[in-house]
C-alpha cells in the first residue's frame, strides 16, 4: 500500500491525540470491543497487514475458526493455554502478547516446524533500530519453542543460541539535585504530578506498582505491595516526604495516583502524564530514573543486596550487586583519597621527592 485511497476503507478511523499525532483504528462491529488500533505507519505493507487482520477480528464470531493445526496461530493458541504462559507475570504476559500479535499477523500461517534459526534472526534484525524491541522479540519466540520442544510439537528449537542485542547505555539515568530542584519547583505540593514524583521518588516502585499502590496495601506505616513484574512482595517504610504529598493530594480512594475522576490509572497513562510534568519542568528524565534514585540512595546508606532485593523486588543478586558495588567503590575511592599524597614521616613530602612531585605535569 504505496498511498491511502481517497475512498476510506470500511471500518477505518483516523483520530489525533493530545499530541497532535494521527493514530489509526479498525471500528469493531463486537458489543465488547470498541476499536483496533494499528501500530505500524500509515501506507506500509505492514500497516495494510494490520487493517486486514482487524477486519478478520470484525467478522462474525460464528465465521471464526481455529487456526489450523501445526501452524504458528495453532501453536500460539495453545501456548497460551499452558502453565508455562500462565506462570509468566501479568507484565510480561502483556508485552508478549503484543509481540505475538504482530508476529502472528505476519506469520500466523507458516508451518510451525519449517521455521528456522534464519526466521528468529531475520525477525530480530527486522527490530534493530530498536534494540529493546528486538530482545523482546527473542525473549517471547525463545519462550514460545521452550513451550513447544517440551510438547514436543518440535523437534529443534530455531531460538537456540540467538543472541539478544546487548544494553548500549546504562538504561534510565537516575535524577541530579537540580532536577529534582526544578521539578520541585514547577510542580507544587497539592498537585497530581508532584504526587506521582512523590510516590515514585520514596517508594522506588516501578511505574505499573506505583500506579496501583494506595491506602489498602499500608499498615503500621508500612507499604506492603506484591509487585507486577516479578511477583515479588516488596515492604516500604512511608517517608516523610511522601506522607506530606499524599496529605496534600489530591488522592484516589483505592489508589494514592488517580485520573482526574478520582480512578485509579493504568500506568501507560500515568507515564504519559508524569512524562509530560518533566518536559514542562524542562527535566529530560524518567519515572524508572527515580527507581534509581532510590535504590542508589538505599546502597550508599548501606543496605546490603538481600535488602535491597526485599526493598525493590529483584531476584537473583545482579541487580542490588550493581548498586551496592557501585556504592562500595565511591566509597572506598573517598576514604584511599589521602594515599595519593606521597608524605615523610612527618607529614610533608620528601625534598627530592616534593620537587619531583611538583614540577610533574
Amino acid at each position: 500500500m504505496s498511498a491511502m485511497p481517497r475512498q476510506r476503507w470500511p471500518f477505518l478511523q483516523r483520530a489525533t491525540t493530545r499530541h497532535k499525532k494521527s493514530v489509526w483504528y479498525v471500528r469493531l462491529q463486537d458489543a465488547g470491543r470498541s476499536r483496533v488500533r494499528l501500530r505500524a505507519d500509515f501506507g506500509t505493507p505492514e500497516f495494510r497487514a494490520e487493517y486486514e487482520a482487524a477486519l478478520k477480528r470484525n467478522a462474525p464470531a460464528t465465521s471464526r475458526g481455529k487456526s489450523p493445526a501445526g501452524t504458528l496461530a495453532w501453536a500460539a493458541e495453545l501456548y497460551r493455554r499452558s502453565s508455562a504462559w500462565t506462570e509468566l507475570s501479568h507484565a510480561t504476559r502483556r508485552q508478549r502478547e503484543n509481540i505475538l500479535k504482530h508476529v502472528l499477523t505476519r506469520s500466523g500461517d507458516a508451518p510451525l516446524r519449517q521455521i528456522s534459526r534464519a526466521d528468529i534472526v531475520g525477525g530480530r534484525e527486522d527490530r534493530a533500530a530498536t534494540p529493546a524491541a528486538a530482545r523482546h522479540f527473542v525473549e517471547t519466540m525463545r519462550g514460545l519453542f521452550a513451550w513447544a520442544l517440551d510438547a514436543e510439537h518440535v523437534a529443534t528449537d530455531p531460538t537456540a543460541g540467538v543472541k539478544t542485542p546487548r544494553r548500549k547505555t546504562d538504561g534510565h539515568l537516575p535524577w541530579t539535585t537540580e532536577e529534582r530542584a526544578a521539578f520541585e519547583a514547577r510542580w507544587a505540593l497539592g498537585t497530581r504530578e508532584r504526587l506521582i514524583y512523590a510516590v515514585l521518588f520514596h517508594t522506588g516502585l516501578r511505574r505499573g506498582d506505583a500506579a496501583r499502590v494506595g491506602r489498602p496495601h499500608v499498615r503500621d506505616g508500612v507499604i506492603r505491595i506484591q509487585t507486577e513484574k516479578t511477583g515479588e512482595w516488596v515492604a516500604i517504610r512511608m517517608a516523610a516526604g511522601l506522607l506530606e504529598a499524599i496529605e496534600a493530594g489530591p488522592v484516589g480512594e483505592l489508589t494514592f495516583i488517580a485520573g482526574e475522576a478520582g480512578r485509579p490509572l493504568r500506568k501507560e497513562s500515568l507515564g504519559n502524564i508524569f512524562r509530560e510534568a518533566c518536559r514542562a519542568a524542562g527535566v529530560a528524565k524518567s519515572a524508572h530514573g527515580l527507581r534509581k534514585n532510590a535504590a542508589t540512595r538505599a546502597a550508599e546508606n548501606g543496605a546490603t543486596e538481600a535488602e535491597l532485593e526485599a526493598m525493590f523486588g529483584w531476584r537473583g543478586g545482579r541487580m542490588a550487586s550493581l548498586y551496592t558495588r557501585a556504592a562500595n567503590r565511591e566509597r572506598l575511592a573517598i576514604g584511599a583519597g589521602d594515599k595519593l599524597e606521597t608524605r615523610t614521616s612527618m607529614g610533608a613530602p620528601s625534598g627530592e621527592l616534593g620537587r619531583t612531585l611538583k614540577n610533574d605535569h
